[in-house]
């Protein structure tokens, strides 16, 4: 058991018969006689469902243990997403609103965590920053400023904001939780 206080991200609870996933969590703590609260956005992994609450500080909550396993990505399509667990070579079935908008980014042979709860797959967790190769951008303008940007597009279709040096077959490090550009990629290209 643990208490709302110690409600961290990516903790699983189970909470008036519903099992959630913990997206954000933020304590505040009382002064005096007022006690704390923590302030929770959860994710109802049956449902999908979010849930934005306020919480007592002293609340006890059952910790739901997500077993996750390393999957190589296999295919998509408009409901489902394959993974193959790369030890058994055992398939696995994801509808596409539990991988969530990210999918976009998932390409053939990506190796990607899985969480499961009970054996069924409950959520994929992307990495924050992933490399990826811009399929057709303008060329640069050199009358703009060097911190201009302009659109590319990924090959997935994702469009992206960009410096002006970069061009069309580069390499880029992208913040997936905002899309926006971070910096060159070094391991990947010529």
């Amino acid at each position: 058991m643990i208490t709302a206080s110690q409600l961290r991200p990516g903790m699983a609870i189970r909470h008036e018969g519903q099992t959630y996933r913990v997206t954000a969590a933020e304590y505040h703590p009382g002064q005096g006689r007022a006690g704390g609260v923590a302030h929770t956005r959860l994710q109802n992994l049956d449902t999908g469902t979010f849930w934005e609450h306020s919480f007592r500080s002293e609340l006890r909550f059952e910790e739901v243990a997500l077993q996750k396993r390393p999957m190589e990505f296999l295919y998509g399509d408009a409901d489902q997403c394959c993974f193959m667990d790369p030890g058994s070579y055992e398939q696995t079935e994801i509808p596409r609103d539990v991988v969530g908008e990210r999918a976009v980014f998932l390409e053939a042979g990506t190796k990607i965590g899985v969480e499961f709860l009970e054996s069924r797959p409950v959520s994929v967790v992307f990495p924050d920053v992933l490399e990826v190769k811009i399929a057709d951008t303008a060329p640069p303008m050199h009358m703009q400023a060097d911190s201009a940007f302009k659109p590319a597009k990924l090959a997935n279709g994702v469009e992206v904001m960009v410096p002006q040096f970069v061009k069309s077959g580069d390499w880029i490090r992208l913040d997936l939780e905002t899309r926006k550009y971070m910096d060159r990629a070094r391991t990947k290209g010529t």
